[in-house]
């Protein structure tokens, strides 16, 4: 899908056609889309299909005519029938009077400005453009980061006795999610460094400005990412060391019961041994039976309360 989008005094509105100070959005473009705009503004058709392929890594590229970025932003997936998130790539390709957006999704990033939530935006200033979309980037990571250490905050609550398995596999997409934000924003700072000294564009004082603000912002989610990582790892380790010391405690428990229930399967068993009754106690006592039978559970009894003092029962 392609639309075609244009600033007037700081309101979009959707434009009819291709010219000058439109912003081109792709989304999830055809075969055809893309030889279309490739030929329209003479870009390399593999240029425009970049970001169309997950395993793109972030990257900036001074081509003929126009440059290519590429970045990587937020977005989410289902996994094991439940939403985490992950990053997927962006491209934005920057001619002389036009800027052109491509991506697999209809994300947030862009979202907010279709929707006219970014103030002071204007599709004629791209480098500009490009800065705002940066931003609009670090701050969503920075969202769903902290929406990653609130769940990890609900499963650490739940530790003791309403641990569950699934709490251990939650754990373990977080952390995976985390691992796929750090390598995403790290590539991303790359770019932002090249960014730094971009002079095939104009940039003005507010541009420089808010480029400067935009690194701030990503460092600031890469250390978020570093934090939370941590944390999560900790939480994991604390999460198994109580499921371990949970199955101690059972382990503990079983051989206490095993050791008393072995009390009268002994003696029941001596004296089920085949010998002369002559020689086996109480064999010709009346009442011997019993007798056995009381002497076998105050046995018992005593064995419960010494292991009970040791804290093993």
């Amino acid at each position: 899908m392609i639309r075609y989008f244009m600033t007037d005094n700081q309101v979009i509105h959707e434009a009819g056609r291709l010219g000058g100070g439109v912003w081109v959005q792709m989304i999830d473009p055809s075969e055809e889309e893309c030889e279309k705009l490739s030929g329209e503004l003479d870009v390399d058709i593999d240029d425009v299909k970049a970001a169309l392929d997950e395993e793109e890594s972030s990257r900036i590229e001074l081509q003929d005519g126009y440059t290519l970025i590429l970045v990587d932003i937020p977005t989410t997936e289902i996994r094991h029938e439940k939403q985490m998130y992950t990053t997927i790539p962006l491209g934005i390709i920057l001619t002389q009077d036009v800027i052109v957006t491509v991506c697999t999704e209809d994300t947030q990033v862009l979202r907010n400005f279709v929707e006219n939530r970014v103030k002071e935006f204007s599709t004629k200033k791209r480098l500009r453009f490009v800065y705002q979309i940066l931003y609009r980037t670090a701050a969503i990571y920075q969202m769903d980061l902290r929406v990653i250490d609130k769940k990890r905050t609900e499963i650490e609550e739940r530790i003791g006795d309403h641990t569950k398995d699934v709490d251990l596999i939650d754990l373990h997409e977080l952390e995976s999610t985390l691992v796929y934000f750090a390598t995403s924003l790290r590539a991303n700072g790359v770019v932002l460094d090249r960014l730094t000294r971009y002079k095939r564009l104009e940039q003005y004082p507010e541009d420089k400005e808010l480029l400067g603000d935009v690194i701030v912002e990503n460092r600031q989610a890469i250390e978020m990412t570093s934090i939370y990582r941590d944390i999560i790892n900790g939480t994991r380790e604390l999460m198994s060391a109580v499921l371990d010391n949970r199955l101690n405690n059972v382990m503990k428990y079983l051989t206490s019961i095993t050791m008393v229930m072995a009390i009268p399967t002994v003696i029941s068993g001596i004296y089920g041994m085949n010998v002369d009754e002559r020689w086996m106690p109480l064999s010709d006592t009346p009442y011997g039976f019993l007798i056995i039978c009381g002497i076998t559970v105050i046995i018992c009894i005593a064995t419960m309360i010494f292991l009970r003092k040791k804290k093993m029962l």
